[in-house]
């Protein structure tokens, strides 16, 4: 009996502590929303406003209708959405390649690989930005998908995920008559969606928040991506900055990646856990 009490007690404590954490990592959060249906003048108040008598919607009625941000959202999806797929493709196939192939200068080859990942991206910029000015490729989004669509990463992951599947399975299929190609993508893909889900969300929240090279490569306003829209949308504020408005912009380019999350949660929670204890 006192080991069951014992036991309740540091449930009790752990999950309190927990709960505790949790709260403080949402604190910022719940700030960000607050402050962008406050009156300015109630932003940095003293005491704080956590929720303010007068709220309003006028910092988001500005930001969709002057600051274009449907526009925004759009080229951001686009951009986010083109470059996840791309990638999902090219790394589970070079994963499977890495995987499943025996060819002269695997090792090395994939460590080469894999040292790629300590190479910082501010290293590659100014090549990377040669090469697409040569091209003309600059104020298009093709320098945001095109380039990236073999990561380093993604092949690493998918090649260790892969890497378990039985290797019967994929010669019974040869037997059957199918080729390389089909296999992967009736026997191979299937059975690491979990992982490639993961790996998806990964890719999508990095293509979404991407900052750097964006503002780099997109010139013309019509074109922006959400982290090059809100720090324009400061620097035209310098001055008179009007913090509801970038509260505004955060809490509207938050809500897609929310949305996107809640709805693969499950599979990304089992991607992970399955690749844990896989690899």
């Amino acid at each position: 009996m006192n080991r069951k009490i014992i036991r309740l007690l540091v449930d009790v404590i752990l999950y309190g502590f927990l709960i505790l954490i949790s709260l403080y990592m949402l604190l910022p959060f719940v700030w960000m929303i607050s402050s962008s249906l406050k009156p300015e003048n109630e932003i940095f108040s003293i005491p704080p406003i956590l929720i303010s008598k007068n709220m309003t919607l006028s910092a988001y009625k500005t930001v969709i209708v002057d600051g274009n941000i449907l526009r925004i959202l759009l080229n951001t999806f686009i951009v986010a959405a083109s470059a996840t797929v791309a990638r999902l493709f090219f790394c589970s196939l070079g994963g499977f390649g890495f995987a499943k192939y025996k060819f002269i200068g695997k090792g090395p080859l994939f460590g080469i690989l894999v040292a790629t990942l300590v190479v910082p991206f501010s290293v590659t910029l100014i090549p990377l930005f040669v090469i697409m000015t040569k091209l003309s490729w600059t104020n298009t989004f093709l320098p945001l998908i095109i380039p990236g669509a073999a990561s380093a990463f993604g092949v690493f992951f998918m090649r260790q995920y892969i890497s378990t599947i039985n290797n019967e399975l994929l010669d019974s299929a040869r037997i059957d008559g199918a080729g390389e190609f089909t296999i992967f993508l009736r026997i191979i893909m299937p059975i690491v969606a979990p992982g490639m889900t993961s790996l998806g969300l990964i890719f999508f929240m990095g293509a979404w928040n991407d900052f750097l090279f964006p503002l780099v490569i997109l010139k013309k306003p019509n074109l922006f991506t959400l982290p090059i829209a809100i720090n324009q949308m400061i620097q035209s504020m310098i001055g008179r900055p009007v913090y509801s408005q970038q509260m505004a912009a955060a809490v509207i380019s938050i809500i897609p990646l929310l949305i996107i999350f809640l709805v693969f949660q499950r599979r990304f929670v089992e991607g992970i856990t399955a690749g844990a204890v896989k690899g």
